[in-house]
C-alpha cells in the first residue's frame, strides 16, 4: 500500500508540475510549503497545550485550596506581610571572570546551607490570597519564557503549603494524587528548562533562573510535597541528574569553570533530599569508577586519553566526597541506603588502580583514595 501511495504521489507531482520546473525543484517547493503549514500547526498546538496545562494547574490549585479559613483577619494580614520575602535574594550573581569562582559555589556544606537558607522558603503573597491565587510578577526573556508557567504553579503550591501550616489556609494535598499529570508536567518543564540553560549558560545568572532553582529545591525538600513529587517524577529527576553530570564531563570551553561550578552547586542542592542524594552517590560512583578503569587501560597501553574528561572528573570527585561526608554526618540515614552494588564495584580492585595510576596521576589517585576511605569508614 505504501509503495502504491508513493507511486501515485510521484505521478501526481509529474502531471501537475508547472512548465519550466523540474520534478525535483517542484517536489522541493511542495515540501517547503507543507513544512511551513506543519510548523504553523505545531506552534498553535504548543500554544494550546500550554494553555491547557495552565488551566489544569489553576484548577488543581483551586481543588487543593477551595476555601480560606481565617482565625482573624488582622493576624492573617500580619502573617502575610511577614511572609513577603524578596524572591531575588538567592545567592550572589557570578561574574564572568574567566577562572575565578565565586565563594557562593564552594563545596562547603555549611556554606551551601547558609546561602540557601534565605531563599528556600521564598514566597510572594499578598492580601489578594484572601480572594484568589495571584499571578506572579517575574520578568523573564528568551529561553526563560518556557519556565514561567511551571515556576509560577510550583511556587504557588509551596506558598499554599506554607500558609496551610500556619493555619491561614485550609488545603487538601491529597488532590495531587488524583492529578499526577499536572504535577509531572510542571516539574518536567522546569527540569527541561534548567537543562537547556546549563547546556549554554549565560552569566551573570538572571534572578528568574535563580528563583527557578530555589523553587525546585524547596519542592524536593518540603516534608509533604517531596513525597508526591518523587513518586511521580523520580525518573525525570534521575534523568536531570544524569544530564547535569554529562554536562560537567563534556564541557570543553576555555572559561568553563564558573558554568561547571554552577551545575555542581545545583547537584549538591538536589542532594538535600535523602532519596535523591543516595541515587546521586550511586551515579557518581559509577561515573568515577568507569573513568578510572578507562584511564588505567589507556595508561597500560600508552594510549591517548580524554584530557577534557580528566580535568572535569575532579568536580564529580569533589561532589562525591561532599555527599559521602554528609552521609557519614547524617545519623538518620544509613549508608546502605544507596546502591550497594555500585559501592562494591567501586571498591573492587580500587587499590590496584590507585597503585598503577599514582605515579602518573597523583591527584586523581588521591581523590580515589579519599572516596574509598569515606566508603570504608561509613561501613565500619
Amino acid at each position: 500500500y505504501l509503495k502504491i501511495s508513493k507511486l501515485a504521489l510521484a505521478f501526481a507531482i509529474i502531471h501537475s508540475k508547472p512548465p519550466g520546473k523540474s520534478c525535483k525543484e517542484y517536489t522541493e517547493h511542495l515540501a517547503k510549503t507543507v513544512s511551513k503549514q506543519d510548523f504553523g500547526w505545531k506552534s498553535k498546538v504548543e500554544a494550546l497545550e500550554a494553555e491547557v496545562l495552565r488551566l489544569r494547574q489553576e484548577l488543581l490549585l483551586n481543588k487543593i485550596c477551595p476555601r480560606i479559613r481565617l482565625e482573624n483577619d488582622a493576624s492573617a494580614e500580619t502573617v502575610l506581610d511577614q511572609e513577603c520575602i524578596d524572591p531575588m535574594s538567592y545567592s550572589s550573581q557570578l561574574e564572568d571572570s574567566g577562572c575565578d569562582v565565586s565563594n557562593d559555589y564552594a563545596f562547603d556544606s555549611s556554606g551551601i546551607a547558609s546561602d540557601f537558607h534565605e531563599s528556600e522558603h521564598n514566597v510572594n503573597t499578598s492580601k489578594r490570597w484572601l480572594e484568589r491565587v495571584p499571578p506572579l510578577n517575574l520578568c523573564c526573556t528568551g529561553k526563560e519564557e518556557s519556565l514561567t508557567v511551571p515556576v509560577q504553579f510550583l511556587q504557588h503550591l509551596l506558598e499554599i503549603r506554607k500558609l496551610s501550616e500556619r493555619g491561614i489556609l485550609q488545603a487538601d494535598f491529597t488532590e495531587l494524587e488524583n492529578d499526577s499529570f499536572t504535577i509531572c508536567n510542571s516539574v518536567s518543564q522546569l527540569l527541561d528548562g534548567l537543562t537547556i540553560f546549563y547546556n549554554s549558560p549565560k552569566f551573570p545568572v538572571s534572578n528568574f533562573l535563580s528563583e527557578a532553582v530555589c523553587v525546585l529545591i524547596s519542592l524536593i525538600t518540603d516534608s509533604k510535597l517531596s513525597n508526591h513529587v518523587l513518586k511521580k517524577c523520580f525518573k525525570k529527576l534521575e534523568e536531570f541528574k544524569k544530564n547535569l553530570i554529562q554536562i560537567i564531563l563534556r564541557n570543553s570551553t576555555v572559561n568553563r569553570f564558573q558554568a561547571l561550578h554552577a551545575v555542581s552547586h545545583t547537584l549538591v542542592l538536589l542532594a538535600r533530599n535523602n532519596i535523591l542524594r543516595n541515587s546521586l552517590i550511586s551515579l557518581l560512583l559509577s561515573e568515577v569508577r568507569q573513568f578510572a578503569e578507562q584511564l588505567l587501560q589507556a595508561h597500560q597501553i600508552q594510549a591517548m586519553y580524554d584530557i577534557t574528561r580528566y580535568e572535569n572528573i575532579f568536580l564529580l570527585c569533589m561532589i562525591l566526597e561532599q555527599l559521602l561526608q554528609n552521609e557519614a554526618e547524617d545519623s538518620n540515614v544509613s549508608s546502605s541506603d544507596y546502591d550497594g552494588e555500585e559501592k562494591i564495584k567501586f571498591l573492587k580492585n580500587l587499590d590496584q588502580i590507585i597503585l598503577h595510576l599514582s605515579d602518573e596521576f597523583p591527584l586523581f589517585s588521591l581523590y580515589l583514595w579519599r572516596a574509598s576511605v569515606l566508603l570504608n569508614s561509613s561501613q565500619i
